[in-house]
C-alpha cells in the first residue's frame, strides 16, 4: 500500500515523463491484454491505460478498473476521465522508480 506522498510523487512522475500508454477498445480485457499490461508493468512499473469510448459503452468503467487492477496486482494511482495510471513495484527493473 502506497502512502499519499508516494502516490503524489508517482502522479507527478507520470505527467512529467513519457510513460508507456495502452489503449483498451471494444474487445475489453482478455488474457492477451492482461499479459501485455503485466509485461509493461514488469519492465516500467508505471503505465497509463486509456479506455476508448467503444470499451465503456455498455460496461461500468469502475468495475473494469477494479478487475484490471486485481488481475494485474497493481495499484491505481490516478483516474482522469477514462484514463488511469497503474503502478506495480519491481525492484529488479532497470527503470525502477525510487521515492
Amino acid at each position: 500500500m502506497l502512502s499519499s506522498k508516494n502516490k503524489a510523487y508517482l502522479k507527478s512522475y507520470a505527467h512529467s515523463h513519457d510513460i508507456l500508454k495502452f489503449n483498451i477498445g471494444k474487445d475489453l480485457i482478455d488474457h492477451n491484454v492482461i499479459k501485455t499490461l503485466s509485461n509493461g508493468l514488469e519492465k516500467y512499473e508505471l503505465i497509463k491505460v486509456a479506455f476508448l469510448r467503444s470499451s465503456v459503452e455498455n460496461e461500468d468503467l469502475n468495475e473494469l478498473i477494479l478487475d484490471l487492477s486485481i488481475n494485474l496486482n497493481a495499484e491505481v494511482i490516478q483516474k482522469i476521465g477514462k484514463t488511469i495510471i497503474l503502478y506495480r513495484e519491481n525492484k529488479k527493473s532497470p527503470y525502477h522508480i525510487t521515492f
